[in-house]
């Protein structure tokens, strides 16, 4: 692709970079307000005060759920009928999920709209992702890294917005505004041309899974496990330990992201192989985390959030992601 070609569709990438802004706030605004949304749900509250908020955790579980459901035909959608298509129709189930999730009035209505946020969360990585390594097809693994920047951007703001919005709603319909008006910009915007070699059928390419291969595809399993924990449990272990103002963890998370994503843009460039990033962050991230249920003191959850956010979600799904993309270009 030319570099003339590539400026075209600049403003398409920064409106595909922002639901990924959106979509930070969406995976950890339910762990930010578990106790609120327990007690709306009708979670039972101890003699001490405490509330047990357990539902709300299977319900952030759901999230997972849904992209369970929906990743083996998103991809396939995508592939087919477009990179649009497929973003739109995250946007949309974005929208839902926001709204939803803002008014629901039990843990089970909570649970289906969660599904269809897990829903929003596939399409979009089948839009997002593969269409910016399009867009700047020189660079494919840090166009991929900046979708994690654009959600650790919002996670590092999202405590601060917290403190300025007491009810959780606000910040939930504020969310599915913001990302309907970036739909409505995404429907309007070019998107790239996908290029497909003389006389070849995408329909009968064949999927081969090798050792290599797959073992990219269970980092992305388990570096998404892990930073989906840690993000939305990461309070209740700071309370464990001793902390009187745990969200503070989430700002070191945040921190430790951003800094991973630039951090890693740079190693590649200078010519670090994405497959030793691969190799080496989930390692760091595996330390941390024994670290983390060693030493049960206040200052290891700050260590632990940074270290975390910086190898366990700064970036290591997305590298997973387009290392992935790289043994299957047409699927």
């Amino acid at each position: 692709m030319k570099q003339n070609s590539k400026k075209n569709y600049v403003i398409t990438s920064l409106a595909l970079y922002f639901t990924y802004f959106i979509h930070g706030i969406g995976a950890s605004i339910l762990g930010q307000y578990k106790p609120q949304f327990a007690k709306v749900w009708g979670a039972t509250v101890g003699s001490d005060g405490t509330v047990d908020v357990s539902m709300v955790v299977s319900v952030i579980a759901a999230l997972g759920l849904g992209r369970l459901i929906s990743l083996p035909f998103s991809g396939p959608i995508s592939d087919k009928f477009g990179r649009k298509l497929s973003g739109l129709i995250g946007v949309i189930c974005y929208v839902i999920f926001f709204f939803g999730i803002a008014f629901s009035p039990s843990m089970e209505i909570a649970y289906a709209f969660a599904i269809v946020g897990g829903i929003a969360n596939s399409f979009l990585d089948t839009c997002v992702s593969p269409t910016c390594m399009e867009i700047y097809v020189n660079n494919p693994s840090i166009a991929n890294l900046f979708t994690k920047f654009s959600m650790c951007i919002s996670q590092f703001l999202l405590p601060f917005l917290i403190g300025f919005v007491a009810a959780a709603n606000t910040i939930f319909l504020v969310a599915g505004i913001a990302i309907l008006i970036d739909g409505v910009l995404i429907l309007l915007l070019p998107f790239p041309v996908r290029e497909k070699k003389s006389g070849e059928k995408q329909e009968k390419s064949k999927v081969k899974l090798t050792k290599v291969s797959l073992a990219a595809v269970l980092i992305g399993f388990t570096s998404s496990s892990t930073f989906m924990l840690w993000l939305n449990c990461n309070q209740e272990l700071g309370r464990a330990y001793g902390m009187t103002d745990s969200s503070a963890i989430q700002s070191f998370y945040a921190l430790g992201t951003a800094t991973a994503v630039l951090a890693t843009a740079f190693f590649i460039k200078k010519g670090l192989k994405e497959i030793d990033i691969l190799i080496l962050y989930p390692a760091i991230s595996t330390v941390m985390l024994g670290l983390c249920f060693l030493i049960q003191a206040p200052w290891i959850c700050l260590i632990g959030g940074f270290v975390i956010g910086y190898a366990g979600a700064g970036g290591v799904l997305q590298l997973a992601t387009s290392t992935t993309a790289t043994f299957f270009p047409e699927n």
